[in-house]
């Protein structure tokens, strides 16, 4: 139901912007959501990114604050995830999560990968 797209190579210092439709959802799902993108880097367990909760507050893992955005687009019904001055450990596979009481769906991953 969740479709991720946006992943990509790039150079370190360079930036991607990852989507994340939620294909078939329901609209007031959606907008009373927890939205957030984890990431899984190789021989790594999956960790969480950035958040954005249904009141509209925002989280960051330490290490993106002040690179990394999470926002959404309801009418699209659409998680986007900015990802600006990109570092090779950066590199993972990228899942988006709408989760709301015992609903939790997941994306099939999209695959960033920075090189030095």
């Amino acid at each position: 139901q969740l479709q991720a797209s946006g992943g990509g190579s790039v150079r370190a210092g360079g930036s991607l912007t990852l989507s994340c439709a939620a294909r078939g959802m329901i609209l007031s799902t959606f907008t009373t959501s927890r939205r957030a993108w984890y990431r899984q880097a190789p021989g790594k367990q999956r960790e969480p990114v950035a958040e954005l909760t249904s009141g509209g507050m925002t989280n960051y893992q330490d290490s993106v604050k002040g690179r990394f955005t999470i926002s959404k687009d309801n009418s699209r019904k659409t998680v986007y995830l900015q990802m600006l001055s990109l570092e090779p450990e950066d590199t993972a596979v990228y899942y988006c999560n709408i989760k709301l009481g015992s609903r939790d769906y997941w994306g099939q991953g999209t695959l960033v990968t920075v090189s030095s």
